[in-house]
């Protein structure tokens, strides 16, 4: 027992626990990752876990197996050296730690890894105790070994620390509810502090919601108002509490005279928690389709939250065309945005006539799909209601930029590359197929399929699979919905050697290596997040 007790044996422990902690931090940061993308959510992180494809706990069995074996030969073979041979046996988990970190490096996440404060924060939290569980194992093998005394459990006492990487993700989600214990109040805090900081401001807020189509038509209305207004926006696609928040809290809201912000909802209630953190003076509705499904439950709940948005509207709201009468019933002030028309779609962009208080002007913009003039004209329509003129709204469309993953047109040694990773719904899929036509040479699609839509999600992805058929090449990423979509793509008649199936993004993308020429043009439709 005092051996157990003795300073050097308490360093030792000290020294591997902390060792092994770092270790493990580095082990789990694509782990934390997904943990990201799922907004810290420990349900949905549990659900990636659980996909076969996805490997992440069969990996750390794999590693545990390793440190098993190699430690208790090493512990063998230096056995002459008596109490050290444990020690060294230690030196197998170093190795195979090493080998698995530099393999895991090679797994590339879809959505990387972005050091925030929380993150960080999270970090600090799983260092602490990935330490403590590392300190407890050690010290109780030493303890056990100091009291049972047997020589061959004292050469291979470090053998069971093996058992801790099938731990890992447990301690993730252990360590992520801890983290919360400060998170979630802070969050508050941070929150409350950016609405009285709007609300003693002169701002002018929009707000913009939709099944489909926020960010797009976020950013669209920002490049028109920014030709004559200081404006202020959500940046990505951030559209939750924290993300508005950061937006406003970030800012001299001195330096602008509108915030433009975008607002989503996967639950009743979620567009109304955001409106009375940022009343808007205008809103738009984007569109109204399945997406959310999963979490919605039904239609009418999605149109009921997206409605939300028109109540809280302080003048009115402004809404597409084909979603307008799912809001018949509201009372409050609505618009029917009918201002585009006569419109041409190329794969050089579109052109339409927009007509406003009036008045009408033929416009031209490089965005892509006969879709995108309704979003530049729902945009138009905003920036005509807060003093901006036809004249200079037409001026400003030519300057509309692609919008970052939303079929942004991207030209690569004579291939023509469609970037519409961030579109994952129904109406948006179908609109990026038409846009891919519009192109010559040879038409490749590479896609996963289709999220969230909860019991329409097969008939949905099989819908998908049909309307591929014809293309001169598909290829499908992972195994969660392309069952569906290929159970799809044979119905509907497509041909067995134009399609397959590519276990990652990274190898669909080697795949395509091997396969594009000149002239080819391949649409990226849907890059999921990890946690999909």
């Amino acid at each position: 027992m005092g051996i157990f007790i003795s300073v050097p044996k308490t360093v030792e422990c000290v020294a591997a626990a902390l060792i092994f902690a770092a270790l493990s931090c580095v082990a789990v940061y694509k782990q934390t990752g997904v943990l990201q993308s799922a907004g810290y959510s420990g349900k949905k992180y549990f659900a990636w876990v659980k996909k076969k494809g996805n490997l992440a706990f069969q990996r750390y069995v794999f590693l545990s197996m390793m440190c098993a074996l190699f430690s208790a030969l090493m512990a063998f073979c230096f056995s002459f050296t008596g109490h050290w041979a444990a020690v060294i046996s230690l030196s197998a988990f170093v190795v195979f730690f090493a080998v698995y970190i530099a393999a895991d490096k090679k797994l590339a996440l879809r959505s990387a890894v972005t050091a925030t404060p929380r993150l960080i924060r999270l970090y600090v939290v799983i260092a602490f105790v990935f330490a403590v569980v590392w300190y407890i194992f050690i010290t109780l093998l030493n303890f056990a070994d100091s009291v049972w005394g047997n020589k061959i459990f004292s050469y291979l006492r470090y053998v069971p620390l093996a058992t801790v990487p099938l731990l890992f993700i447990p301690l993730i989600t252990l360590s992520n509810c801890i983290s919360k214990i400060y998170e979630v109040p802070h969050n508050k805090k941070f929150i409350r502090s950016a609405k009285r900081k709007l609300g003693s401001s002169d701002l002018k807020v929009i707000a913009v919601t939709g099944s489909y189509g926020k960010t797009t038509t976020k950013n669209i209305l920002t490049d028109i108002l920014s030709q004559k207004y200081r404006v202020l926006t959500t940046p990505r696609s951030h559209n939750t509490p924290i993300g508005i928040a950061l937006a406003i809290n970030n800012a001299n809201l001195e330096d602008y005279d509108i915030f433009v912000a975008e607002m989503g909802a996967r639950h009743l209630g979620d567009i109304a928690e955001l409106c009375a953190i940022c009343p808007p003076d205008i809103s738009l509705i984007t569109g109204i389709c399945g997406q959310h499904l999963e979490t919605f439950l039904n239609f009418q709940n999605i149109v009921r939250a997206k409605g939300e948005i028109i109540s809280a509207a302080k003048e009115k709201t402004i809404i597409a065309d084909d979603a307008f009468d799912l809001f018949a019933d509201y009372d409050a002030e609505k618009q029917r945005c009918i201002s585009a028309s006569e419109i041409k779609a190329t794969k050089d962009g579109t052109q339409f006539k927009l007509t406003l208080g009036g008045r009408s002007r033929t416009v031209y913009t490089k965005l892509l799909g006969a879709h995108s003039a309704y979003n530049v004209a729902l945009s138009a329509e905003a920036a005509f209601a807060v003093g901006m003129s036809l004249d200079e709204i037409a001026e400003a469309i030519p300057k509309i930029d692609y919008i970052e993953h939303r079929l942004q047109l991207i030209e690569s040694n004579g291939v023509h590359i469609l970037d519409d990773g961030y579109n994952s719904n129904v109406k948006g899929a179908r609109a990026a197929l038409e846009v891919l036509k519009y192109f010559d040479g040879r038409k490749i699609v590479v896609t996963p399929g289709l999220v969230e839509l909860g019991v329409l999600e097969e008939d949905e992805n099989a819908a998908l699979g049909k309307e591929l058929v014809g293309f001169d090449r598909v290829i499908l990423v992972g195994d969660t919905l392309v069952k569906f979509v290929e159970k799809g793509y044979f119905d509907g008649g497509g041909k067995q050697e134009a399609i397959s199936v590519s276990p990652t993004l990274a190898a669909a993308q080697e795949e395509l290596k091997g396969y594009v020429q000149k002239g080819d043009a391949v649409l990226f439709l849907n890059d999921l997040p990890d946690v999909y």
